[in-house]
């Protein structure tokens, strides 16, 4: 199974044909800029699409703190994003207090892990909205 930055390589090399799905849903790639070391960090997450925009979701597994990528995002919201061969500029948002049920449940029937994963942690989890730019 692909994993890690293994997962990205082949995802790249491949145009999304290894990588895209995965564990029975979808990834696509996310590149934030890291807040301290100004570098491009790319990484696979699971995705839905809502109209124009894909969603994606900070769960960090339910840890206690939010992923890195995105606090990268909170610093710099402009990222770059890979949906197979489809790769183009977003700006990134975590979604409204209006917008989250419907988002929440959305991200939740292709990976029923993010339900346990809010029980898991006082944090509340974002669901994140990618809007091409």
């Amino acid at each position: 199974m692909l994993f890690g930055q293994e997962h990205v390589k082949r995802y790249q090399e491949t145009d999304g044909a290894e990588g895209h799905d995965w564990n029975g849903t979808v990834t696509l790639l996310l590149t934030t800029t890291g807040r301290r070391s100004g570098q491009a960090r790319t990484l696979p997450l699971i995705y839905q699409q809502e109209g124009d925009d894909y969603l994606v979701v900070a769960s960090n597994g339910g840890a206690p703190t939010p992923p890195a990528w995105y606090l990268n995002l909170e610093a710099d919201p402009n990222v770059e994003v890979q949906v197979m061969d489809d790769k183009f500029s977003a700006r990134a948002r975590t979604a409204t207090p209006e917008e989250k049920p419907a988002l929440w449940a959305k991200m939740a029937a292709t990976w029923p892990d993010y339900d346990s994963y809010q029980k898991k942690t006082d944090r509340e989890i974002p669901v994140v909205v990618l809007e091409r730019a």
